[in-house]
């Protein structure tokens, strides 16, 4: 891997607004809608010059918030390559690569134990 592994978070929630208010209120932010994304997600502030990974609060079917609701994602060239590679490895695809807009690719997978990670490519 040439850049750092860890790219973005999403925090699952079932009561979006309930949610905004929340991270907003403790951190003093605005989040940003991101309508195209495929499902209700409202993005923290970012700034790709900066250090660290972004992320965002979703509402997505199937997903559900609590333990195992963070979801950390890899950064791939073409996730549906290491996507190809989760079986064999002794995991299992969740969701394959399916387009979330202008924002790339995305897959979700099961570990060999049982940890849900996302994959992200922008092809």
């Amino acid at each position: 891997m040439a850049a750092n592994p860890v790219i973005w978070f999403e925090l699952y929630v079932d009561d979006m607004e309930r949610a905004r208010r929340f991270y907003e209120g403790v951190f003093q932010l605005s989040l940003e809608n991101m309508p195209d994304a495929g499902m209700e997600y409202w993005a923290f502030p970012m700034d790709n010059e900066r250090v660290g990974a972004g992320g965002a609060l979703a509402r997505m079917e199937g997903m559900a918030p609590g333990g195992g609701g963070t979801l950390i994602y890899f950064s791939c060239t073409d996730c549906g390559v290491e996507e190809s590679r989760v079986e064999a490895a002794g995991g299992r695809v969740i969701k394959p690569k399916m387009s979330i807009g202008a924002y790339g690719f995305m897959s979700l997978v099961l570990d060999s134990e049982g940890n849900t990670i996302g994959l992200h490519s922008q092809a």
